[in-house]
């Protein structure tokens, strides 16, 4: 049997990097995980090929050459999946598709032969056993979460690592809160599931072995799910493995606040290499995080939570949210201050969006208020349902909020805040390679000389050099993601036409 294994094209969005990639000759982010990871559970004896449309083209020879045509994707590819079923279907040959686009809306792709839904390791082996007797239904589906320590080490030979700015590994499903908005219950459940260390220093090792010298990608959707199991396992067998190894890697994950109330956890994890976590933290505004249940954020100092995970070495990313029938008129100037006082560089605020299947979706459809399907990107001025504020005043307050904190002079203030209280861990491995100085010499023509932001840019980087000199290589790959962010809100705001709301200087 031959398999051809297909990753849709992402549009270009905050989280696409695309911008920021070219400084770095680089095509995509990361790879996709749960493909190599498919590929890892097929028979030994099927071929198979992965073609990802990020990095590459998917043409009517690698088509032809598959006996089937493997898709997964989130809902931010849609677009790009009805590209490739088109293409495929054109040609003759079976689709089969599974990951969170199709889980969600299995009803929404009808040309599709075969849906593998849910977690791989509890349908996947039924739709092979079937499939190798002739007799492949057309969907299948579990309630079980299964258990992933049986699940195998990503077929990593499938990718041309070179292409990526990461790779990528997971330890984690499932998430123990359970906020409305999020579909990280449906697709995964509110129960942590983990994989073993001797699991992850093996999927490591196989990076390692290939070559793989940079940063890793924890994508669990909360990777404190169980931090007892963390502390006493993982993380020191983590630990041990890099210091062997001599730090080979740089590693960010996704975890939820209440990561700031536990300073040996916290410690653990840069002593292990993890220097950015993803935190979600939604809004400031108290009556919002009880309207979606964010329970973790509630009644407690968000902005302490943050500079203290900077000071014990951790840069926070974070998620923001803008459009809950609790947010007073006076959010957007909230989240601004926020966001700038807490020196959150890299800060995702997006309109919030009714995803099929959450508590949220259902409530608002109850209310008749949804309007339609989500795009799957939350910065892109678009929203599936009727806001209590008023569609208007919301998305003139949400383009105040991103063409305010993206604008040079308010980014660079918010990267020096972060500058002057992050704690930088003590140096390890990780030494600077060709392509980051090649990042350097390219933004001082596209950000020193070219940008608009070149005052800004210069004196940060002087400020940094006499300041903090062994953050100077990070202000400066900051400094090239502000750029990336200005371009996409740039573009957002092109196609939305023209501008209304709040002026930002």
């Amino acid at each position: 049997m031959k398999i051809l294994l297909v990753y849709p094209r992402y549009p270009d969005t905050f989280w696409s990097f695309r911008h920021a990639l070219k400084f770095i000759s680089k095509k995509a982010s990361y790879p996709p995980l749960g493909l190599v990871t498919v590929a890892a559970l097929l028979p030994r004896t099927w071929t198979r090929r992965l073609v990802d449309l990020n990095v590459d083209v998917l043409n009517n020879e690698d088509i032809g050459w598959a006996d089937y045509i493997f898709i997964s994707a989130m809902v931010l590819q849609g677009a790009s999946v009805r590209e490739i079923v088109r293409k495929v279907k054109a040609l003759g040959k079976k689709i089969v598709a599974g990951g969170p686009l199709f889980t969600i809306s299995p009803d929404g792709f009808p040309e599709i032969d075969h849906l593998v839904l849910h977690e791989a390791e509890a349908t996947l082996p039924f739709f092979i056993e079937d499939l190798e007797r002739g007799k492949g239904k057309p969907i299948y589906t579990s309630s079980e979460w299964p258990d992933i320590t049986s699940s195998p080490v990503p077929q990593w030979d499938l990718l041309d690592m070179g292409k990526y700015a990461a790779m990528c590994i997971q330890y984690c499903r499932g998430c123990p809160f359970d906020c409305d908005f999020c579909n990280i219950a449906l697709l995964n459940g509110k129960k942590p599931r983990t994989k073993t260390s001797t699991q992850v220093l093996a999927e490591l090792e196989a990076l390692y072995q290939k070559g793989w010298k940079d940063t890793v990608f924890f994508v669990d959707d909360n990777f404190i799910g169980k931090p007892r199991k963390l502390k006493e396992d993982l993380l020191p067998a983590l630990i041990k493995w890099m210091q062997e190894k001599k730090y080979p890697f740089s590693f960010l994950t996704e975890a939820s606040v209440n990561l700031a109330d536990d300073e040996e956890l916290m410690e653990l994890m840069v002593r292990a290499g993890f220097y950015e976590v993803f935190v979600g933290i939604e809004s400031p505004e108290e009556k919002s995080l009880s309207e979606c249940h964010k329970v973790q954020n509630k009644h407690r100092d968000l902005m302490a939570a943050v500079k203290k995970m900077q000071r014990f070495g951790l840069q926070v990313s974070g998620g923001f949210i803008v459009g809950f029938d609790s947010d007073p008129p006076a959010i957007f100037q909230r989240q601004v201050n926020f966001i700038q006082q807490s020196g959150i560089v890299t800060a995702m605020v997006g309109l919030l969006n009714a995803l099929r299947g959450t508590r949220l979706f259902e409530r608002l459809q109850h209310e008749g208020r949804i309007v339609g399907e989500t795009r799957g990107d939350n910065t892109d001025f678009s929203i599936n349902f009727i806001p209590k504020m008023g569609y208007q005043q919301l998305v003139e307050g949400y383009r105040y909020i991103v063409t305010h904190i993206y604008s040079p002079r308010h980014f660079y203030r918010r990267l020096k805040t972060f500058l002057r209280n992050y704690r930088l861990p003590k140096k390890r491995g990780h030494s600077i390679q060709f392509f980051h100085i090649k990042a350097f010499f390219q933004s001082l023509w596209a950000l020193g000389i070219r940008g608009k932001e070149r005052f800004h840019y210069w004196k940060i980087l002087l400020w940094t050099l006499f300041r903090r000199p062994r953050l100077f290589p990070l202000c400066v790959s900051l400094s090239i993601y502000g750029y990336h962010f200005r371009r996409v809100f740039e573009g957002y705001l092109q196609e939305i036409g023209k501008e209304t709301g709040p002026e930002s200087s």
